[in-house]
């Protein structure tokens, strides 16, 4: 292969989506409201871990404080949900981070982007309906577990104990459903997604009515009193010392890390750019909607879950049913099992919606195969749909997916730090005229950095693309420290505080720096506040997430890249 093709690969590989690409017309029906966004974004969001998660952070991590978790979370949330708003506002187009990152940083980011996406849509999918699966079997008694167990076994490493016929039929109906039509799809969403609220309404008054808000200041020794007689001193500690702060400020922070997850959802909306009747104004609103109720579900029910009894009693697995027979309320754990069947029906569907939607763009664009564009006569992208459910299904019915779920984790930690990436380049672009382009490059100076111009040019977009990248390089170096050394910087040892405080100082100079640069003039319906501070805060809060992930995660993440 010669220099010249080489070189002509390597710009391919970089070259942008124009934000307006000539000839390329939407053949989708824009027929979504600002209420269908946001339903669709808080039942995908909201999904069954709001009737688990809040028992398992409150017992063994953050204890009463877990609603402080929650709203720690909910501002991380917010600050990647709001780089989503301003792309929707920008780019009203089908794609999510797949379609962000190819109009900001190039191709071959675009594809690296939606593969990460294609990956956690796919596991979420799956896991989600074999979830569904085995809470529908745990109400008819374990019919389907038993008899699949006894008559139709797989016993291989890897796989699944029995094949989940009905994970997969589920994940199939729920295609078909989609493949029909975006309008009935909406409709399904919002009855499952108001049956849901209208559950953790109840729960959360049930709370306040049965609460006692004696349980937010439970003292160390009436917590020893109560497992004397059956668990030694040295098991006690798990419980923490009481009071509102049981395991201390940094178990509140421990449970925010938890709770960040909960939150992941409301990307989905921003696929529906060319199904919405203003996505401009719609696709903002509806991320911002959805996050914020999404918060006061999570926050109301952790609320509700710590009065109602001490945060030590709390069951990991089934922490509502069993806080209810707690006050007295037995049979309110039926209200319960709907409620949970609901919000995993949302966040079914909350997965699947947006997966052949990445799939459609990236065949628009050529980087997938062509047949899986093709729209029905209903406008809805039916056979990318019917691939991508087939998919899922076939992983659903065969495969163990409790080691893949932190997989998913990677690929939606990935998407959000590109995404605010994304942000930084766009916000301060050049502004492309007649004249910028017969230009001469301008060379990299010292006093450039330091004084810019008053206009956005070439050289001071690039020097905050380049600025980016040792940022991201510079997050990276300081979560791997904090993991690593954590101990040290607990003991206030010299040396891991200076480390600490030069990656800081560096970082704070690289803001303070991209912060002087000029930004484009373009203007957009919604556009991110406090830039650059708030996509740098988002990536940091990313980056240290994802090196939290094991070692195990991050190979089985590097086989699916290389695929």
């Amino acid at each position: 292969m010669s220099g010249a093709k080489i070189l002509l690969f390597l710009q391919s590989l970089s070259r942008r989506k124009p934000l307006q690409p000539e000839g390329e017309v939407s053949n989708f029906r824009r027929c979504l409201t600002t209420l269908d966004l946001v339903a669709l974004g808080v039942g995908s969001t909201l999904g069954a871990g709001v009737y688990v998660l809040s028992g398992e952070v409150a017992r063994a991590v953050a204890g009463p404080s877990i609603i402080i978790s929650f709203l720690v979370a909910a501002g991380a949330s917010v600050f990647a949900g709001l780089c989503y708003a301003e792309f929707g506002a920008h780019v009203p187009k089908t794609g999510s981070a797949y379609l962000y990152s190819y109009v900001t940083v190039g191709e071959i980011w675009a594809f690296i982007s939606g593969w990460n996406l294609l990956l956690s849509y796919v596991i979420g999918t799956s896991s989600v309906a074999r979830a569904w699966s085995g809470n529908f079997d745990d109400l008819i008694g374990n019919v389907i577990a038993n008899s699949l167990g006894e008559h139709a076994a797989i016993d291989v490493s890897r796989l699944a104990p029995y094949p989940d016929f009905f994970a997969a039929g589920l994940i199939m109906l729920l295609a078909g459903i989609l493949a029909f039509g975006v309008k009935e799809s909406a409709i399904l969403n919002k009855v499952f997604t108001a049956v849901n609220i209208l559950v953790l309404l109840f729960v959360i008054l049930s709370g306040f009515i049965k609460g006692d808000i004696n349980n937010w200041y439970i003292s160390g020794d009436s917590i020893l009193n109560r497992h004397e007689n059956y668990t030694s001193l040295n098991e006690t500690t798990s419980f923490g010392s009481g009071g509102f702060f049981p395991f201390g400020f940094g178990g509140t922070i421990a449970g925010a890390a938890t709770c960040f997850y909960a939150f992941v959802g409301f990307d989905c909306i921003a696929t529906t750019g060319e199904e919405v009747q203003n996505p401009q104004k719609s696709i903002p609103l509806g991320i911002v909607a959805s996050l914020l109720i999404c918060f006061l579900a999570y926050f109301g029910v952790s609320a509700a879950l710590t009065l109602m009894m001490p945060y030590y009693l709390l069951s990991v697995h089934s922490p509502l049913p069993v806080a209810f027979t707690y006050i007295g309320w037995g049979p309110a754990k039926y209200a319960v099992a709907v409620g949970s069947l609901c919000a995993l029906s949302t966040s079914l569907l909350g997965s699947m919606f947006p997966m052949p939607r990445v799939l459609f763009a990236m065949a628009r664009d050529g980087l997938l195969f062509k047949p899986l564009g093709t729209m029905s006569d209903r406008q809805s992208p039916v056979i990318a749909t019917l691939a991508s459910g087939a998919v899922a299904a076939i992983m659903a019915l065969l495969f163990d997916l409790k080691a893949l779920v932190d997989m998913m984790s990677i690929g939606t930690l990935f998407a959000y730090t590109l995404v605010a990436i994304c942000i930084l380049i766009l916000r301060y672009q050049a502004d492309l005229t007649e004249d910028s382009s017969y230009s001469k490059p301008e060379p990299f100076t010292v006093n450039g950095i330091i004084c810019p111009p008053s206009q956005a040019t070439p050289r001071t977009s690039k020097n905050v693309s380049v600025l980016a990248i040792f940022i991201i390089i510079l997050e990276i170096i300081l979560s791997l420290f904090i993991t690593e050394a954590g101990d040290s910087l607990q003991a206030l040892e010299w040396w891991s505080l200076l480390c600490v405080s030069v990656t800081v100082l560096i970082l704070v100079l690289i803001i303070l720096i991209i912060w002087r640069q000029p930004q484009s003039t373009a203007k957009a319906a919604f556009m991110v506040p406090l830039l650059p501070l708030l996509p740098i805060i988002s990536t940091i809060v990313n980056v240290y997430l994802m090196i939290q992930l094991g070692s195990d995660t991050w190979i089985r993440y590097a086989v699916w890249m290389a695929v």
